[in-house]
């Protein structure tokens, strides 16, 4: 009975130590995996034998493979991904927006503004010139080409945010997806008494790249299953995956499923930096060149239609330009055939410009808001700058902070070569030690078989 005892305990321990073996190894083969959780062999005694007042011991067993992982730096990582993808989202599409108006050079709306004023500065020196009245008209082709352009690039870039938008909701519901099959295969696994740790580490991650595209928040029930929301309504389980759908009303993009009414509340990750952009901020560009535009516009006609035409006979009540309507500034067609009905003279005398010099002292006019038109396109420029600016910074903050904690998730779940080759030399010391107890129970059966023999 001895005998056979030492046999089960070195046996046993053989098969233990060759399992810690393997989860070693695993362990180094995936040591240059950041998505891999560290898994740690914990052993323990088998159940004692009680014999009389005796009790003996049954050697070893693998109790658990143990995943290491700290839940309070996955939940800090994920918030800070949330954070990270809005801000740097929002970054690269406000860098569009500033190359767009390409403020400041000499091709920008406000160059091409003051361009256009001092081309009536230069006419009301010589109201006769033929050349100085063409000058004015293609100065006026080039401010309305640099709205349209500046209108329609906008224009342009909600198109892009608005394909952004549809792609990041399909990939949330193909994560969805992932998850609701993950937790699936971790209940099954679960039933069986086993631990899907490899399994929970694809979850883990299919959440992680979750995380930087929306706010989410994670739970796992009592079958290790996780239940996620996404922008605070319930998106998944074990057996339920939800699929979202995004629409467009009054010019603001919503997220919904087929079964709920009320949108989800986006407030971080990229979508809410290509919504809120998309929703917010383009339009409040768009209304503020509009406001200028429509100031100038509405200054210069107002002065224009007080003057006079260099035609026989001279007309007066002529608008310059002819409207301003989504981004299209239209200039008097009558103008452009005849630029001799461009209204330069204040009295309708041959070689009076004083209907030019008005104009072109708009320039320096406070008409909107209290500031004059450059200075408050240039209000919209800086703060374009500026909100790019602050991005930037909550962007490399953020970074930061991620790049801290990566630390401390390599600390607690990333692979030490040289933890692992130490455990690879303990165990194998002990696999030899529990071969070596075999060949002496083989031993002393020999000797026994020996006395009887």
């Amino acid at each position: 009975m001895g005998i056979s005892r030492i046999f089960d305990i070195s046996q046993r321990s053989l098969a233990t130590y060759q399992k810690a073996l393997d989860i070693t190894s695993h362990n180094i083969a995936n040591a240059s995996n950041p998505d891999y959780s560290r898994q740690k062999a914990v052993l323990a005694p088998e159940k004692s034998e009680y014999n009389g007042s005796l009790v003996f011991g049954t050697g070893v067993k693998l109790d658990l493979i143990q995943r290491e992982r700290d839940s309070l730096i996955d939940s800090q990582i994920r918030t800070n991904n949330q954070k990270y993808s809005d801000n740097s989202k929002r970054s690269d599409i406000l860098g569009q927006v500033e190359q767009l108006f390409g403020e400041p050079s000499d091709l920008g709306l406000s160059n091409t503004m003051t361009t256009f004023f001092n081309s009536w500065s230069e006419a009301s020196v010589n109201p006769t010139s033929s050349s100085l009245r063409f000058n004015v008209l293609r100065s006026a082709e080039n401010l309305s080409n640099k709205v349209k352009d500046i209108y329609d690039g906008l224009s342009d870039i909600k198109t892009s945010l608005m394909s952004d938008a549809k792609s990041i909701v399909s990939s949330i519901n193909d994560y969805l997806q992932e998850l609701q099959s993950f937790n699936k295969q971790i209940f099954e696994v679960n039933l069986k008494s086993q631990q899907p740790n490899d399994l929970l580490d694809q979850r883990d991650l299919v959440i992680d790249k979750l995380s930087k595209l929306v706010n989410i928040n994670v739970t796992t029930d009592s079958s290790n299953s996780a239940i996620v929301s996404v922008g605070g309504m319930f998106a998944v389980d074990k057996t339920i995956a939800k699929e979202f759908q995004l629409s467009e009303s009054n010019g603001k993009l919503s997220i919904t499923s087929g079964s709920d009414s009320f949108p989800l509340n986006v407030t971080s990750g990229e979508l809410f930096a290509v919504t809120d952009i998309y929703f917010r901020s383009i339009p409040d560009y768009v209304e503020k060149i509009d406001s200028v535009v429509n100031t100038l516009t509405d200054s210069v006609n107002q002065l224009h239609a007080s003057g006079f035409t260099m035609t026989s006979p001279a007309e007066t009540g002529l608008n310059f330009f002819e409207n301003y309507t989504d981004g299209t500034l239209t200039i008097n067609q009558d103008i452009l055939q005849d630029p001799n009905k461009i209204a330069l003279s204040k009295d309708g005398t041959v070689g009076n410009g004083d209907i030019a010099t008005k104009i072109a002292d708009l320039i320096n006019s406070k008409l909107l808001n209290g500031t004059t038109l450059a200075d408050n396109y240039g209000s919209l420029i800086s703060e374009i700058g500026s909100q790019k600016q602050s991005s930037d910074q909550m962007a490399q903050s953020n970074q930061l902070i991620l790049q801290q904690l990566d630390q401390q998730k390599a600390a607690v779940s990333g692979v030490s070569i040289d933890e692992e080759m130490a455990n690879v030399i303990i165990y194998q010391r002990s696999y030899q030690a529990s071969a070596r107890m075999i060949k002496i129970a083989d031993e002393m059966l020999q000797t026994i078989l020996n006395m009887v023999s």
